[in-house]
């Protein structure tokens, strides 16, 4: 402590560098240079007047020094003399929104755990809904215990995280071969909602889901659950608009289809940049919004008769007979109805893509007509140019 009217006889002996030390934190970028910039040459003016300490820069006329520095040189010199005041500005420290538990014993069955999870989720769900707050991701993290008597600082045989998902992406893995975070030894799992919520139960129904997919593989020492706060969603819908599912029921269904079919098999379509057929990619289903579904609309006049082709999933195999390299007939033997001489024929068009990969494509296509027993049918046929098949895509109409 330094007595009232003692500050510049305190304050005198140390160097002018002290008035700098910690003027530019908090600041990034240019902000940061500039500020160092200028510090430098402020200590370098000092230092040609023959200011090194704050005993001198005290003791330097305040109006000259004002004209000469400026601002920042009145304000140098109160710093100086130890009568400089500012405002206090308490800060509040963000919210963090996370429990743990330490395990006596530890755990090797899901049900326990499922117990003590819910128990963290209503913890967490209280201190979110005491701030207003939801949340749209979960975070947990399990302690695992070592079993193999390795060195803890070493990889270990485990469950993948999503932390090492990157790291073993490249390395070919065996159906029985796990990771877990190697040197702490922790499972870790990420819970990403597609809108904010806040239902203890049904995070922890979609945790047990998760979990029952993704086992753990290791007795657990300790959890620690954490949730990113989010604003609560708010949504308004119209009347004459039919009703959306709830999203929080959506989910769940999500997920227990995900259970039963593979998280790869479940989400919406997205079109990639590319001409392959059928050249999409499963990503996660998220509810649109009310906007997006007021969508500018089309009278019946303005709208043109398309003809719709219904695929073959797969596409059928097909034997092909030519004649002076001409389309002839066409037959499948797993659909019998598929056969039949080429009546017309529209084509070929010939696409290819990907040739720097090793999934590169070729293909020609046809839009013929088949004469079979039924009549008249018009279907799609596609003849592979790398592999030499054909195949039967789809019947039109």
């Amino acid at each position: 402590m330094i007595p009232p009217g003692k500050e510049s006889e305190s304050l005198g002996a140390l160097p002018v560098d002290v008035l700098f030390a910690k003027g530019d934190e908090g600041k990034g970028g240019k902000k940061k240079e500039n500020a160092q910039k200028e510090s430098e040459r402020l200590l370098a003016t000092l230092e040609r007047w023959g200011v090194r300490n704050l005993h001198a820069l005290a003791a330097l006329p305040e109006v000259a020094l004002s004209e000469r520095l400026g601002q920042q040189g009145p304000h140098l010199q109160q710093l100086a003399r130890g009568t400089a005041s500012r405002t206090l500005v308490p800060v509040e420290a963000p919210a963090v929104f996370e429990e743990a538990v330490e395990l006596e014993y530890p755990i090797v069955l899901l049900e326990p755990l499922a117990f003590l999870l819910n128990r963290l989720l209503e913890q967490i769900c209280a201190r979110l809904a005491s701030r207003a707050q939801n949340t749209q991701e979960l975070r947990l993290t399990l302690e695992l215990q070592n079993l193999t008597g390795a060195d803890p600082e070493s990889d270990t045989v485990g469950i993948p995280s999503e932390s090492d998902a990157a790291k073993s992406a490249a390395q070919p893995q065996s159906p029985a071969q796990h990771f877990v975070s190697g040197r702490q030894n922790k499972f870790c799992r990420t819970l990403r909602l597609p809108l904010p919520m806040l239902d203890a139960k049904l995070f922890l129904k979609l945790l047990q889901l998760d979990l029952n997919a993704h086992p753990p593989g290791a007795p657990i020492l300790k959890i620690h659950l954490a949730a990113e706060p989010a604003r609560p969603r708010s949504a308004q819908g119209g009347l004459f608009l039919p009703p959306s599912p709830e999203p929080e029921k959506l989910e769940l269904t999500l997920a227990r289809i995900a259970r039963l079919v593979g998280e790869s098999r479940v989400g919406s379509l997205k079109l990639m940049d590319t001409h392959r057929a059928e050249g999409f990619r499963m990503r996660r289903f998220v509810p649109g919004s009310a906007s997006a579904a007021n969508r500018q609309k089309v009278s019946s006049e303005e709208k043109s008769a398309v003809a719709a082709l219904r695929m073959f999933r797969p596409p059928l195999r097909a034997t092909v007979i030519l004649e002076n390299g001409e389309l002839v007939r066409v037959a499948c033997t797993k659909k019998k109805e598929v056969q039949g001489s080429v009546l017309w024929k529209a084509g070929p068009w010939r696409s290819s893509g990907d040739w720097w990969e090793r999934e590169a494509w070729a293909r020609d296509e046809w839009d013929i007509a088949l004469q079979n027993v039924d009549g008249v049918a018009l279907y799609r046929l596609v003849h592979d140019l790398l592999g030499g098949g054909w195949f039967v895509e789809g019947q039109a109409g």
